[in-house]
């Protein structure tokens, strides 16, 4: 048979896209290189949660030993929240907490980058857009504050979204084994990572049904079949007394329409708010010169996506901030539904330097934050030389509020390093994560009211307020009410401030970001 040949310019053509092609897979690969240098570099990244995390990672690890901290006990259950808490202990009796939570997270970045590129690679047949976008929002707000449980499992959701998507027209018994065990795996990890695994191929299988017009009694098994895992998890975690959270639920508009744009970085509101500028611009531009396009399923799960987020409360079953976690959800999750067309090398070029200069410009700010803790990091280790062991320490701010430092949300990674005394001095500490129903550390029963396991540290406006009895103590923070008694010592952390209570607190130690002061006992 005769195959005619193809012509100068469709050669020509065909050179030009596997070369950009090429190109774009060089600038990812050295995207991706670039993006896990701040893990590699910082021994301890400076993200607002880890090291409370990691303070729970020592305890975890240490349970059972002679020199085990003796405030602290273990309390498993089947709590929807495991993830690092199920691997880390385990691996730092090997390489010793601090490698492992670092590995962890290593593990949980890669995890979002690959299972973005595997459930394009299943949507598609090819790998296109969706290392790009998991690049720019490796660091977004959710990720850069420290929820790792989340990361990680968001990671595990989008290799389960993936399997079931190459199964979803297999028969009922290969999809009812791919979705009980993500379903299985997810349970455990993190609970909303699971609601948005079963969110998308929910909104999947009803475009399905409607898109292709599927009988209903169809539609109705291959819902079933998909509820079904995760309503018999849930029972089971019940019946084990597992819960998700115990601090209940808060609805609020308020931010919802500037989350959108403060989502991309943790660290500058500026640096976030440009970048989704620049970023919304763009995707405006290509859709309305067609040349991208989402899908129809994409179309889809995009309309379930804005109105969960919509509907969810910022804070869920205990969980803080679970509004905003959508948002980098259907950031990995849609541009596998994107058909992106550039129509020539200028285009491309563009494309490349706009995702290469978003990036690297909240890379930048990452590496800039990270790198100047390392020296506030070991200088709040060496602080605990002052502290005697087995002392009480209570956490303050010299900010207004326990909520995270929006004026200045580089101050946050601070907030909870002092839980890191939990290891260095076998303290208490009263803002360990070890919330009943949420992580399987608490407090034994006789410092128990002396814990603060979900809220951030104690203004000292308040804590000056008590101590000289010109306040009535609300219900929330009657923790604190006797806080000059309670506790050994006091770390501030926060802006620098002179001593706010001399005749109280006696100074042992300071830095550029906190102050520990020793607790005069008062009669």
């Amino acid at each position: 048979m005769h195959v005619p040949a193809l012509s100068t310019a469709e050669n020509f053509s065909a050179r030009n896209t596997r070369s950009d092609r090429s190109v774009a897979t060089v600038v990812f690969a050295l995207l991706a290189i670039a993006s896990l240098l701040p893990t590699l570099l910082a021994p301890i990244p400076a993200m607002g949660d880890y090291v409370n995390h990691l303070a729970r990672m020592y305890l975890l690890s240490e349970m059972g030993a002679a020199d085990a901290n003796p405030y602290y006990q273990a309390a498993w259950a089947f709590y929807p929240n495991l993830a690092m808490d199920l691997v880390v202990p385990w691996m730092a009796r090997l390489v010793g907490a601090e490698i492992a939570t670092r590995l962890f997270l290593l593990f949980s970045q890669t995890l979002i980058v690959g299972g973005a590129l595997a459930l394009e690679w299943v949507v598609k047949g090819r790998i296109h857009l969706a290392g790009f976008a998991a690049l720019m929002f490796l660091y977004c707000l959710p990720f850069s504050w420290g929820f790792i449980n989340f990361e990680c499992a968001l990671g595990i959701a989008l290799c389960g979204i993936a399997v079931y998507l190459a199964v979803a027209e297999q028969q009922v018994p290969l999809r009812l084994v791919v979705n009980t065990a993500s379903v299985v795996v997810l349970l455990a990890a993190h609970f909303f990572a699971l609601g948005v695994y079963g969110a998308t191929l929910g909104f999947y299988e009803l475009w399905r049904a409607f898109g292709r017009k599927r009988p209903a009694r169809d539609v109705a098994l291959r819902l079933i079949a998909l509820a079904t895992p995760a309503v018999a998890s849930l029972v089971v975690m019940r019946l084990n007394a597992g819960s998700v959270g115990s601090e209940g639920t808060f609805w609020s508009f308020d931010h919802k329409l500037l989350w959108p744009f403060f989502i991309m970085n943790g660290y500058s509101m500026a640096v976030s708010g440009m970048s989704a500028i620049v970023l919304m611009v763009a995707l405006y531009a290509a859709a309305r010169c067609s040349v991208l396009e989402l899908k129809s399923a994409g179309i889809w799960i995009a309309a379930g996506f804005a109105l969960l987020y919509l509907a969810i409360p910022p804070r869920l079953f205990g969980t803080s901030f679970a509004d905003i976690r959508v948002l980098p959800a259907a950031a990995l999750i849609l541009p596998a539904f994107c058909s992106l067309s550039l129509p020539s090398r200028r285009w491309t070029i563009a494309a490349l330097v706009l995702v290469a200069g978003i990036t690297l410009a909240n890379l930048g700010v990452v590496l800039e934050v990270w790198l100047s803790y390392r020296s506030d990091y070991s200088a709040i280790i060496d602080s605990f030389q002052h502290i005697d062991r087995g002392a009480k320490i209570l956490i303050g701010t010299s900010a207004d509020s326990e909520d995270p430092p929006f004026e200045d949300l580089t101050q946050y990674p601070i907030y909870y390093a002092p839980t890191l005394a939990v290891h260095y001095a076998n303290a208490f500490v009263s803002n360990v994560f070890a919330e009943t129903g949420k992580q399987p550390v608490q407090a034994r029963a006789e410092v128990r009211r002396l814990a603060i396991p979900n809220d951030g540290p104690v203004p000292i406006r308040l804590l000056s307020a008590i101590a000289a009895a010109k306040t009535t103590v609300p219900d929330d923070t009657l923790v604190v009410r006797n806080w000059y008694r309670d506790y050994d010592y006091l770390y501030l952390v926060g802006p620098a401030i002179t001593n706010p209570l001399p005749d109280l607190l006696q100074e042992l130690d300071r830095s550029a970001r906190f102050a520990l002061y020793r607790i005069r006992r008062a009669p």
